[in-house]
Formats: structure tokens, C-alpha cells, sequence
């Protein structure tokens, strides 16, 4: 894939050995990625940024991760950018609850590298 097609992703995690490790697969996949370790930081990297996908934890040290989602989905210029949720808040009403709030896919930690390129690529084709 040619670097001016590449798909960036924005990584939005508070642990940098999370982040770092997601950093590692979506390069072995070739993506292109940018890391943000909270949410703040996250809603400044999303204009200046532009991703294609967004790969977002919910507990966060500033805003909530859902908030962060409710945010980008009120927003006309980034409401159709995915947002894949990996959490490790993981009962079926965590999951629901990041669903209503905008979520594209919803992961739980830990995630397999297999099922988190899945849900990026099915993000991003459609």
C-alpha cells in the first residue's frame, strides 16, 4: 500500500504499553497511527489528525471515552468517522452503553490482533 493511501488511526489509550502494542499491529498491518493518551488530547488530534478510524479506551483519566464518542458524533465534520471501543469494561451493558453512545464495534480486553484488525477493516468498508 502506497504511503498516501494508507489509513490513519488515531489511538486514544491512557496506558502507553496499551498503546504502544496497538501502535505495533496497526503497523505491521500498515496503517499509519498516531497515539493520544487521553481524551483532551484525542478531541485535538481529531482536527488536526484527520483519521480514518479512531481506536478508543473508555476509563480515561480526563472526559470518559464515551463522552469522547458522544463528542465526535455531534460533530458534522466527525460524526462518520469509526470509532472501534476496546475496553475492559466488558459486561453486555458496557457494551450497550458504548454502542448508544456511537460506537462503531465494541472490543474487549484484552484483544486479539486478529479480531482488532477485523473490526477496523470492517469499519472502514463501510
Amino acid at each position: 500500500m502506497a504511503e498516501d493511501e494508507r489509513k490513519r488511526v488515531l489511538i486514544v489509550e491512557d496506558e502507553p504499553a496499551t498503546a504502544d502494542l496497538f501502535g505495533l499491529i496497526l503497523q505491521i498491518h500498515g496503517y499509519e497511527f498516531q497515539k493520544t493518551y487521553g481524551t483532551r488530547q484525542a478531541i485535538e488530534a481529531m482536527n488536526r489528525y484527520e483519521p480514518d478510524a479512531v481506536i478508543l479506551d473508555v476509563m480515561m483519566p480526563d472526559l470518559s471515552g464515551l463522552e469522547f464518542c458522544r463528542y465526535v458524533r455531534r460533530d458534522p465534520r466527525l460524526e462518520h468517522i469509526p470509532i472501534i471501543i476496546v475496553s475492559a469494561k466488558s459486561f453486555p451493558e458496557d457494551v450497550e452503553e458504548g454502542m448508544a453512545a456511537g460506537a462503531t464495534a465494541y472490543l474487549p480486553k484484552p484483544v486479539t490482533q486478529e479480531s482488532l484488525i477485523r473490526a477496523l477493516s470492517d469499519a472502514l468498508a463501510t
